[in-house]
C-alpha cells in the first residue's frame, strides 16, 4: 500500500528556488568586499562619502535595473524600425521596450558625467551599471561621455548651439539628459577612417552632409559625433549633428536623414545599430579642420576603449560572484560543484581573472584622472618630456586593456557558463549567455584586436628615440620584480626588430603571433602589479 506521504508518481520536487532567492538578494557593490577595497584604496579621504552614496545606490542597479535590462533582451521586444507614420510621413521611428526606457531614464538621470558628480563616484557607478549587461543603456552612457569630453575640450563662441547641446548631455535640461552617439565607420572601410567618403558641404559657418555612415550604434541618439570629409579636402573633420532641429522631435521630423535599416547584431542586441543615409543634415564643425581622425581616435574612441575595459571588469565580477553562488548551491554526484578540485580550480581562474581586471581598471583610471588633459595629446606633444612619457604609457594602456580584457573576458564568461553545465547556456536561467555575447561584440567595436596590436607595435616603434623599451616597460611594470622587467624588457626591444608588420612570410607570421602573446603577457603583468597594490 502506498503511503500518502508519497509523492505523486512522475513528479520532481527539485527546486532552484534557494539559488535564485540568493542571488536575486546579492548586492553587486555591498556583497563584493574586494571592489570595497579597491575603492578604498583609490577614493583615499573621499572613500567614506563615496562608500555611502554606492551603498544607497547598489540596491537599485542590482535588483530593479537588472531585471529590466534582462526583460529588455528578449527577442519578441528588440528594438524595430517604423518608417511612416499613418499619414505616409518619413519618420524613422526607433521602436524600443518599455524596460529599456524605464532603465534608460533611471540610468541617465543619474548625471554621471554632471559637473557635481565626483569622478570616482561616477566611475565606480558606471562599472556597476556594466554589470547588468549592455540593456540598451550603457553603449549609449559611454557615447555620450564621448560627446561631452569632445565638446569640453572645444568650445566655440561661434557656435552656441554646442554649448546648449554640452548642456543638455552633461548637466541635463529640465531633469532630462540627451543621448549621445558617435557615427564613423563607412562601408568600405570600418575602422580605416581615412576611407571615409561622406561629404561635408559648407552652409555658411555650419555644414550639410551628404553620404551613408554604415555602422551606427545609439542610432535612437539625440546627437552623434560624425567625420566626413568637407569638399574639396581628402583630410577627415569631425562635426556634432543633431538628430532634430529645435521643435522637430516632437514631429518626428528628423535632420535631413533617413534610418534605412536596423541591424541584427550577435550581441548588444538592445542598442539600436543602423544604416544612416544623410540628406542635407545640418551639421555642426568641431575641433581643427582636416583633424578629424585625431580629434575622434584622440578624444572619443578612447574614451569608448577605456570603458570597454571597466565594462570587462564589470563583467567578469559578475560571472565568478554567479558561479560562485551556484556551485555552493548545486550537488551533482553527492557533492557540490565547488567540492571538485577541476571545478574549483576553474573557480579560482575566474576569480582571479576578476580581480586583477578589476584592479587594472582602477590602477589606469587613476593615471587618467591625475595627468593633466590626458586626450588627445598625440605622440608628439610639447609638454616636458615626463609628462608625454606618462601620457603615451596611458596611450598604451588603454589600448592594451581593450584587446586583453576583451579577448580574457570572453574566456571568462565561457569558463563561468560551464559552472552552470546546461544551465548556463539557458537564456531564462542567467543573463551570463547575453553577457558573453556582448563581450564578444565589444571585443569587434573601436578597433579590433589585429587593427589595436599594430597601434601599439607602431607606437612604441615611433618614440623608441626619446621613450627607449626597456624604459617603457620599466615605468609600465613598476613594482614588478626586476626579473619580470628584465624579461619583458629584452622581449620588446628584440620584437620591435622583427617583421611583426612587414610582408607576409613564416618569419613575419612568427613574429606577429609572438608579438600578440607578448602583449598579453605584458598586460596580465601590469593587472598583476595593480592587484598586488591593493
Amino acid at each position: 500500500m502506498i503511503s500518502q506521504d508519497t509523492a505523486v508518481r512522475g513528479q520532481n520536487a527539485y527546486s532552484f528556488d534557494e539559488f535564485v532567492a540568493k542571488r536575486e538578494a546579492l548586492d553587486w557593490y555591498q556583497d563584493e568586499p574586494f571592489l570595497q577595497k579597491v575603492v578604498k584604496k583609490y577614493t583615499g579621504s573621499a572613500y567614506g562619502e563615496i562608500h555611502k552614496k554606492l551603498l544607497a545606490f547598489s540596491p537599485t542597479v542590482s535588483s530593479r535595473w537588472s531585471t529590466l535590462a534582462a526583460q529588455a533582451a528578449r527577442p519578441e521586444v528588440r528594438p524595430y524600425l517604423l518608417h511612416y507614420d499613418a499619414f505616409n510621413h518619413r519618420i524613422d521611428r526607433i521602436v524600443r521596450p518599455a524596460e529599456t526606457l524605464e532603465l534608460e531614464k533611471g540610468v541617465f538621470g543619474e548625471g554621471l558625467f554632471s559637473s557635481q558628480m565626483p569622478a570616482w563616484e561616477g566611475f565606480v557607478k558606471r562599472l556597476l551599471i556594466h554589470q547588468i549587461g549592455e540593456g540598451g543603456v550603457t553603449c549609449p552612457l559611454t557615447c555620450t561621455h564621448g560627446l561631452i569630453a569632445l565638446l569640453e575640450e572645444f568650445p566655440d563662441e561661434d557656435h552656441p548651439e554646442l554649448q546648449e547641446i554640452l548642456l543638455h548631455t552633461k548637466e541635463g535640461v529640465n531633469g532630462e539628459f540627451a543621448i549621445g552617439a558617435q557615427f564613423m565607420s563607412e562601408i568600405q572601410g570600418g575602422s580605416d577612417l581615412p576611407a571615409n567618403v561622406l561629404e561635408a558641404v559648407p552652409d555658411g559657418k555650419n555644414y550639410r552632409l551628404y553620404g551613408n555612415k554604415f555602422f551606427c550604434s545609439v542610432a535612437h541618439a539625440d546627437y552623434s559625433v560624425v567625420t566626413a570629409k568637407i569638399s574639396g579636402s581628402d583630410k577627415v573633420s569631425t562635426f556634432i549633428v543633431p538628430s532634430w532641429l529645435p521643435g522637430d522631435k516632437a514631429k518626428e521630423k528628423r535632420n535631413n536623414y533617413q534610418i534605412n535599416r536596423i541591424k541584427w547584431k550577435m550581441g548588444t542586441a538592445e542598442v539600436p545599430t543602423g544604416e544612416i543615409q544623410y540628406n542635407g543634415a545640418l551639421a555642426y564643425p568641431i575641433g581643427p579642420k582636416d583633424k578629424g581622425i585625431a580629434v575622434a581616435v584622440g578624444i572619443v574612441l578612447t574614451l569608448s576603449r577605456l570603458e570597454i575595459g571597466i565594462a570587462c571588469a564589470g563583467f567578469m565580477l559578475r560571472a565568478a560572484r554567479e558561479a560562485k553562488l551556484y556551485s555552493d548551491f548545486r550537488t551533482v554526484f553527492g557533492k557540490k560543484i565547488k567540492d571538485y578540485p577541476l571545478a574549483a580550480s576553474k573557480l579560482k581562474q575566474i576569480e582571479n581573472a576578476a580581480e586583477r581586471t578589476t584592479a587594472g581598471a582602477f590602477k589606469i583610471y587613476d593615471l587618467f584622472l591625475r595627468l593633466e588633459k590626458p586626450l588627445n595629446p598625440g605622440l608628439k606633444s610639447d609638454r616636458p618630456l615626463e609628462m608625454r612619457k606618462q601620457l603615451f604609457n596611458l596611450r598604451e594602456l588603454i589600448l592594451l586593456q581593450k584587446i586583453c580584457t576583451t579577448k580574457e573576458g570572453v574566456e571568462v564568461l565561457r569558463e563561468a557558463i560551464s559552472v552552470f553545465a546546461g544551465h548556463g547556456v539557458m537564456e531564462e536561467f542567467s543573463s551570463l549567455p547575453r553577457i558573453f555575447r556582448d563581450v564578444v561584440v565589444n571585443e569587434q567595436w573601436e578597433g579590433p584586436r589585429n587593427l589595436l596590436l599594430t597601434q601599439i607595435y607602431r607606437d612604441l616603434s615611433r618614440v623608441a628615440d626619446w621613450y627607449p623599451p626597456a624604459e617603457f616597460v620599466s615605468s609600465v611594470l613598476e613594482g614588478a620584480s626586476q626579473e619580470t622587467i628584465q624579461s619583458f624588457s629584452v622581449q620588446l626591444e628584440e620584437l620591435l626588430q622583427r617583421p611583426v608588420l612587414g610582408e607576409v612570410s613564416d618569419a613575419s607570421i612568427e613574429a606577429a603571433l609572438d608579438w600578440d602573446a607578448f602583449c598579453s603577457a605584458f598586460f596580465k603583468a601590469y593587472q598583476e602589479v595593480a592587484l598586488a597594490e591593493v
